[in-house]
């Protein structure tokens, strides 16, 4: 009688990491930057599929690695953030509350299914100066095991990144201006492993949570936009 196959549990989760991580690493590098009037999300993205969205009022969501996966998520972080705001008020809806339950999610889906999802995300929340209890911004990145980590100032996933998060953690500053923030991520997804070393703004996605505007936060710059901020 032939013996049953056996893979021991720790063997099994470091070729569930290792898959996963090879899955992120062929796609492009996203960067969350931290500026004096709210939080730049930049992807390098000459795709018309969207790697970065609006949850909420004050909270956005990016993702790398497999999109049909990641966008599910950003999906069912929209279905939660509704049901919350509905059942209790806007300003409970909380980025720290949805980065848990995605954690919970993208954790369940690592120890339980045989294939791992092969998404990195970043949950960004705009603080308000007038309230107390919400005036500092948040940054949340929830890696492909579940693993959460609050960031602050900046946050780089997705691709082959050592390069651009060296070059992000050397030139970042507080309180930057747009200008100079936008101007930072483009030039360090520049320098990916796997970028393009002369990345034109018009495969750029651009997404803003910007403090200044009333109501709704999230606004998506378009080509010219950017293009225009760039050459400043």
């Amino acid at each position: 009688m032939s013996m049953p196959f056996y893979v021991s549990p720790e063997q099994m989760t470091q070729d569930k990491a290792e898959f996963a991580r090879k899955g992120i690493a062929r796609g492009r590098s996203l960067i969350t930057l931290e500026y004096d009037e709210g939080i730049l999300l930049v992807a390098e993205n000459p795709l018309n599929l969207s790697k970065i969205g609006e949850i909420y009022d004050r909270i956005g969501f990016a993702g790398v690695g497999k999109y049909s996966e990641f966008d599910r998520l950003r999906q069912l972080g929209i279905q939660y953030a509704d049901v919350q705001g509905f059942r209790f008020s806007r300003e409970d809806v909380r980025a720290k509350a949805l980065a848990n339950l995605y954690s919970q999610m993208i954790g369940d889906e690592f120890n339980r299914a045989i294939k791992p999802l092969e998404v990195e995300i970043v949950v960004a929340e705009i603080g308000d100066p007038e309230s107390p209890a919400h005036s500092a911004n948040a940054l949340y990145n929830v890696n492909f095991d579940g693993s959460i980590l609050e960031l602050e100032g900046f946050s780089v996933i997705g691709g082959a990144n050592d390069n651009v998060k060296r070059h992000v953690e050397v030139n970042y500053q507080e309180n930057m201006p747009l200008e100079a923030a936008l101007e930072l991520g483009h030039d360090a997804l520049q320098r990916a492993e796997n970028g393009t070393s002369d990345l034109p703004s018009e495969s750029l996605e651009v997404c803003l949570l910007d403090r200044s505007r009333t109501g709704r936060k999230f606004v998506r710059l378009t080509s010219p936009d950017v293009k225009e901020i760039l050459t400043k």
